[in-house]
């Protein structure tokens, strides 16, 4: 009897323990939880731009936490220069498109007479065009509902740009909190580890630091370097902001998500052709073709020295990520899905080995 009075006392005393602690948690995940995205973009922005921090450091003398401090000023200086500049662009170009409707000055080049030869589309698109040089008044009306439907999307894009930079401005102020602390979160994080996996704690740390960097350094990183390259090619032919804009984003999507960026550029080089020489709708063709085949160069030495994450998983968490949680979990989505692949992965074949081990022995 006495031991079954223990037991239970012991039964009730962990259930009270076990529900205090799962209150607790609950409620540190409902206050964090906002931030938590952020947080993880942050660290992973961390953990990929930590050995520049440790490069500058010993080039420098100074600390690791000063060189940390003036990466994350560049960092957030760099994230509002373009915010700014698309936000000025919106703004200077909504207000010329209104005024210039009311005063009836809104001028729309004729298109060329190879737009018909396009294939599928081009008598459609020449009709459409050839309308709206000559009576754009007529072609709103004719297709205002569209218009409405296009001038919500478009919206809706920019002001998720928008909210996309500011997040990424506030995780990039995270990830120099992180960095500037670099040695204790490590610590915490193979403790943790330690707690979970056993004594694999310092090998899962460098698994997850490697497999990280690899994909920031050959997915992201060439996604973002395609983008620059396709924003400088548009910007030279002289594409309005608010359309550089969305294009810019289109790019940096298809890019990421293993999609060549010629897909999305296909209808601006419709367009030069149209509006433009030949001699120019060449060179901005060319120029795209280069930045779309540009990743089978830039690929490989980015992502020699990590691990080989399979595209699907990488397509996958992009396209979950940004379903998910916009613009950040693009980002967010293929570097935590490769991460989750690539443990488990080797955690398949650790348990193989063991397995194999026992039955030789």
């Amino acid at each position: 009897m006495k031991l079954e009075h223990n037991f239970s006392n012991q039964a009730i005393d962990a259930f009270i323990k076990i529900s205090a602690l799962s209150v607790l948690v609950l409620w540190c995940f409902s206050i964090l939880k906002p931030f938590l995205l952020l947080m993880v973009w942050g660290g992973i922005i961390a953990t990929a731009l930590y050995p520049i921090v440790i490069f500058f450091s010993n080039k420098t003398r100074l600390s690791e936490s000063k060189v940390s401090i003036v990466l994350t000023i560049v960092g957030v200086v760099l994230l509002l220069i373009p915010l700014v500049a698309l936000s000025t662009g919106i703004y200077t170009s909504g207000t010329e498109l209104f005024l210039g409707y009311q005063d009836g000055t809104i001028t729309i080049p004729k298109p060329k007479l190879s737009m018909q030869e396009w294939p599928i589309i081009g008598n459609e698109a020449y009709s459409f065009m050839s309308l709206a040089s000559s009576n754009l008044e007529s072609l709103l009306f004719k297709y205002s509902g569209e218009v409405k439907v296009v001038a919500s999307k478009a919206a809706s894009i920019v002001g998720s740009l928008g909210g996309g930079f500011i997040q990424f401005i506030i995780s990039t102020i995270i990830g120099g909190v992180f960095m500037a602390n670099a040695a204790k979160c490590e610590r915490a994080f193979i403790l943790v580890s330690n707690r979970l996996t056993g004594a694999h704690g310092e090998d899962l740390t460098k698994l997850s630091k490697t497999t990280i960097r690899s994909v920031v350094q050959g997915v992201i990183g060439v996604a973002v370097i395609q983008t620059m390259m396709a924003g400088l090619g548009m910007a030279v032919i002289g594409l309005p902001a608010p359309v550089l804009g969305l294009w810019l984003f289109l790019v940096l999507v298809f890019a990421i998500i293993q999609l060549p960026p010629i897909l999305v550029l296909l209808p601006i080089i419709f367009y030069v052709f149209s509006v433009d020489t030949t001699t120019t709708g060449v060179l901005f063709s060319v120029w795209c073709v280069l930045v779309s085949s540009s990743d089978a160069i830039l690929k490989p030495i980015l992502l020699s020295r990590g691990s080989h994450i399979p595209m699907i998983v990488i397509l996958l968490g992009a396209l979950g990520g940004m379903a998910m949680s916009g613009i950040v979990g693009l980002f967010v989505g293929a570097v935590v899905l490769s991460l989750t692949y690539q443990l488990f992965t080797v955690w398949l074949n650790n348990e193989a080995e063991e397995s194999s081990h026992s039955i030789e022995n």
